[in-house]
């Protein structure tokens, strides 16, 4: 049961706001029905036999329409079944009202009032007397239907809210779990290569290798980043590719920065690796990469001189991973721009870290 529906419940089950709502309805209907009955004390009185029945009759019709809403709300929510749900409760509300209000037409001309004895009972004059009740229930039960309709339908929105952030959080986590097994792959690769070649450019690489995981481990569980420590990473990540390459790769990092920016934590080593991984990075054609800030934007930039083939094993993430966790993030798109002579990423900058 929905804490809404407790609240309504514990409202109408005749609680003291209840009560004085309903106080306050009689009392309006009275003088509206005879503003006059206040002028002298016979007046009074017939007046507040007047106040009873409208008080009672109040009661009766507010705390059907309550009840009338509790169990539709429970048997058939407006969401599924939408005109069904109005032409029943309206229906049998009005049937409801009908049949209650004649009833007690009858107890308060027949017992209070004595307006007529068990032997000539005026049907027909009770009968246009439901009239005004039948009228105000209209109201009641267009505002209950309104009130059911539109808690029910927030409701749902916020469910439905709910349920889409949890599956975006479920697969932004699932896009930054591929980065750890991504960049370990890769740098075990390239190790694989070191050990036998060079053993000591192997243990540098490792000793570097170790600082730039710290990081890795560091970020891996926010959504985003600061601008200056992602530089910082790609500095020392570039750094550690350097033992590999040595001057067959060159780069510069040109970032002025005047105030915070985010991305995604690991979007720069995940464009490196691409780099690095497409492209000959050799003495005699040297790779050069360059990182700098246009705007709200960092551009990522390398020469483009692509492998014939491509030596190492690709998990196909890349590219695909930074572009679903910008969208999952604030929409932006990544721009990438391919020339004869040059490969392009454009990284929107975040400002709000409120995401």
């Amino acid at each position: 049961m929905t804490s809404s529906i407790r609240g309504s419940k514990k409202f109408w089950n005749f609680s003291p706001a209840f009560i004085g709502m309903n106080l306050i309805i009689a009392a309006v209907i009275t003088v509206i029905l005879c503003p006059s009955c206040f002028t002298s004390k016979k007046e009074l009185l017939y007046v507040a036999s007047d106040f009873l029945y409208s008080f009672i009759l109040s009661c009766i019709l507010s705390y059907g329409g309550f009840l009338a809403e509790y169990y539709f709300d429970k048997k058939m929510p407006w969401i599924q079944y939408p005109l069904k749900r109005l032409l029943l409760e309206s229906t049998s509300y009005i049937l409801y009202v009908f049949v209650t209000s004649y009833i007690i037409l009858f107890l308060i001309e027949f017992l209070v009032r004595q307006s007529f004895s068990i032997n000539n009972i005026p049907w027909e004059w009770l009968m246009v007397h439901t009239k005004l009740p039948m009228q105000i229930s209209v109201i009641i039960a267009f505002l209950l239907i309104s009130r059911s309709f539109l808690l029910e339908w927030r409701k749902s929105a916020i469910e439905t809210e709910q349920l889409k952030t949890e599956q975006y959080a479920q697969q932004y986590q699932t896009l930054k779990d591929q980065l750890n097994p991504h960049f370990l792959f890769n740098s075990l690769n390239v190790l694989s290569n070191l050990v036998y070649d060079n053993p000591d450019t192997a243990a540098k690489f490792i000793r570097q290798l170790s600082k730039i995981y710290r990081y890795v481990l560091e970020v891996q569980q926010e959504k985003v980043v600061k601008l200056s420590s992602e530089l910082e990473f790609a500095e020392n990540f570039l750094s550690l590719q350097k033992i590999r390459f040595e001057e067959g790769l060159q780069y510069n990092i040109d970032v002025n920065l005047h105030k915070d920016f985010y991305l995604p934590p690991l979007s720069l080593q995940m464009l490196l690796e691409n780099a690095i991984k497409h492209n000959i990075a050799s003495m005699a054609d040297p790779l050069f990469i360059e990182i700098l800030l246009e705007g709200n934007q960092l551009i990522v930039k390398n020469n483009l001189q692509l492998k014939s083939s491509l030596p190492e094993e690709s998990t196909g993430i890349g590219l695909s991973n930074i572009r679903k966790r910008y969208e999952l993030l604030n929409n932006e798109s990544v721009l990438i721009e391919e020339t004869v002579d040059f490969f392009i990423v454009k990284l929107p900058l975040i400002e709000n870290v409120q995401l």
